[in-house]
């Protein structure tokens, strides 16, 4: 395989295990995963840090083992620089579909990815 499939489908990896109900309920199995600079703007348009989002992704959607789970949908990645990695994807979510970005870095070549940036757009019901 190539270096640049290798780090998209490392970062895929992440941006999976982040969806698991297990892992947003664990700030240990989170923390990890999320660059210590990391920056989201979520669906509802909130803007959120790292502290922040490790303290709420608990109690957001998709954490609950019995309620409804993300399910992704047409994940693409391109490794955009070495340590850089984009990804692009769909989710739905108790019937609400959103179309999601996120920006997957690596600040040393043995070191694990990590999400830097995440974003969610929204798809209006009229697009579903």
């Amino acid at each position: 395989m190539s270096q640049e499939t290798d780090a998209v489908d490392e970062a895929i990896a992440g941006e999976l295990r982040l969806m698991d109900p297990g892992v947003r309920t664990s700030q240990s199995l989170t923390r990890p995963l999320l660059d210590p600079h990391f920056v989201e703007v979520g669906a509802s348009g909130r803007r959120w840090t790292y502290e922040e989002i490790l303290a709420a992704l608990p109690e957001m959607d998709g954490a609950a083992p019995d309620g409804p789970h993300y399910e992704p949908s047409d994940i693409t990645g391109v490794l955009l620089a070495p340590g850089l990695v984009h990804l692009t994807y769909e989710t739905t979510i108790g019937g609400a579909r959103a179309r999601r970005s996120s920006l997957w870095r690596r600040q040393e070549p043995d070191a694990e990815w990590r999400m830097y940036y995440h974003q969610a757009t929204p798809v209006p019901p009229a697009d579903a």
